[in-house]
């Protein structure tokens, strides 16, 4: 989801964790028995919070394509063992507690990646018009008004807990995003007012907090009158609280001063993000998953087996389907075998960082692309020695340094994407002339590639190479291939990118007498 370290596997993490607590998989009605008091309690708390975090697994059969697991078991690996460990009701073993975390610190997530996670939620909340009540409850509903098809299925139902939309929604709070930090604390209040009474160690924040939140958020959003409700009942729970017995008079007074603000509908409005002007289209063809609209199904667009006129191909050509003509965009089936994609996966995988963005001469992280990624140099495999040599029997043209940049592998997480943008630069001589998209894995849904002004999308194919030209053949920036990642709804995408320079291609494909060309 961005951010942290990359490489790690979750449930080996939860493994060795458990191991380094010296946690026992025992029943709590077992232990129970064995403890009596306080002590007793201290002492079954973090067995009892294993168990939960073990019994996430099980449920969900150890697989985290589903995001709300995801999301969970990162919350649980992070905010919610840390405030075990912390916790006044481990007092008897706390120093045990804390030097057991402490050997394991280092392989959990990072409160980076928790609000990563986060974020990544709301991110797929509004790219798949997803209604929240339903996310909540484990099940991937459209939002109202949209007639759009079912998007995702999971196997197993898996509900989301009071405490996990409170960090959602304290997420959206802390980044002033009152749009999402009210749809995600309303649901926070709803569930924390049925378990009123019942209180979780773990747990980061309860009924006080969220209404205290909430109730904030639609002061922001200009209902003042909800505002004063909300905090109202929240001085039920806690009469003593200055400060929200403060904001209560100050909401009044409010009220009285600009009555009509009362029965005034307040109309939430999604947060800027970038590339907005292109935003409706973006998602429309996310939300489509990659189908092709019928009026692309014409006869120009075939699929052929392809040779270049390469002997490396003569005796196993290409399988190419078209999938555009402008700008030209072809889909070349099982170009890479599961052998390939896995050798080159775990070839990565060590080296993987957070993925940046050019800005001027410098890199740097952006909202607006979320993944991890690492380059391969062709000295590092004979695996990637021989996809090169295909490579460049398919296109032509020289792949070698400094006429082809290494091997980038990218691996997309949880709600991981990359908003509209251009491959191609601008600087001289470091034009990138054409782009290759190795897709080393499928996806459960999402994840599909959309070119926003050619208005159609790719969905991901596994070991199928993607193929397009950034750029005419007189050095100018196509505009046609304007394209997004589309955030990875369920599943873990991963692809690698081969991007090839103009600079050292003259005579290998060579310019149209046509100058507009």
């Amino acid at each position: 989801s961005g951010g942290g370290r990359g490489g790690r596997n979750p449930l080996e993490m939860l493994a060795r964790a458990g191991q380094s607590f010296g946690l026992r998989a025992t029943s709590a009605s077992r232990q129970a028995r064995e403890r009596q008091g306080w002590g007793g309690l201290a002492q079954l708390m973090p067995s009892r919070f294993y168990n939960k975090v073990q019994d996430l697994h099980h449920r969900a059969g150890a697989s985290t394509a589903n995001p709300l697991l995801a999301y969970t078991l990162i919350k649980r690996l992070q905010s919610d063992w840390l405030n075990v460990v912390y916790s006044t009701e481990a007092s008897e073993n706390t120093q045990a507690l804390k030097n057991g975390y402490k050997k394991v610190e280092k392989d959990l997530p990072l409160f980076e990646d928790l609000q990563g996670a986060a974020r990544a939620l709301m991110r797929l909340q509004d790219v798949y018009a997803l209604n929240v009540k339903g996310l909540v409850k484990g099940v991937f509903q459209r939002a109202s008004g949209t007639d759009l098809p079912e998007i995702y299925s999971p196997g197993q139902l898996f509900s989301l807990s009071a405490d996990d939309c409170f960090l959602v929604g304290k997420v959206a709070y802390d980044m002033e995003d009152y749009y999402h930090s009210i749809a995600w604390l309303e649901e926070a209040v709803s569930l924390f007012r049925l378990s009123y009474g019942d209180w979780n160690t773990e747990d980061e924040g309860s009924l006080e907090d969220a209404l205290d939140h909430l109730a904030f958020s639609y002061f922001k959003a200009g209902n003042i009158s909800y505002a004063l409700s909300l905090s109202r009942e929240f001085l039920r729970y806690d009469p003593t609280n200055r400060r929200v017995a403060r904001n209560v008079l100050k909401y009044e007074r409010l009220l009285v001063e600009h009555p009509e603000s009362a029965t005034a509908e307040v109309g939430l409005q999604r947060p800027n993000v970038t590339h907005l002007q292109t935003r409706d289209l973006y998602e429309e063809l996310c939300q489509t998953l990659g189908s092709q609209p019928t009026q692309y199904q014409i006869p120009a667009l075939h699929c052929s087996y392809e040779t270049n006129d390469s002997p490396y191909l003569i005796l196993q050509p290409v399988k190419r389907e078209l999938i555009r003509l402008q700008p030209f965009v072809a889909l070349y089936h099982d170009f890479v075998s599961d052998l390939e994609a896995e050798k080159i996966k775990g070839l990565a995988a060590p080296w993987l960082q957070r993925s940046v963005v050019a800005s001027g001469e410098k890199q740097q992280k952006a909202e607006y692309r979320i993944s991890k990624s690492a380059w391969l140099k062709d000295t590092v495999d004979p695996v990637i020695v021989s996809l090169d040599r295909r490579l460049a029997a398919l296109t032509g043209l020289n792949i070698r340094p400094p006429y082809a940049e290494y091997l980038q592998v990218v691996n997309y997480g949880l709600g991981g994407h990359y908003e509209p943008h251009f491959d191609h630069a601008t600087v001289s001589n470091n034009a990138l002339r054409t782009a290759l998209l190795f897709q080393l894995s499928s996806v459960e849904a999402g994840g599909s590639t959309a070119f926003i002004y050619a208005n159609f999308s790719v969905p991901v194919v596994k070991n199928a190479a993607l193929f397009w030209w950034n750029l005419h053949r007189n050095g100018t920036g196509n505009g046609d291939t304007l394209h997004a990642g589309c955030p990875v709804l369920a599943g873990n995408k991963w692809v690698a990118n081969k991007w090839i320079h103009e600079h050292g291609q003259e005579f290998r494909r060579r310019c149209s007498p046509n100058p507009e060309d």
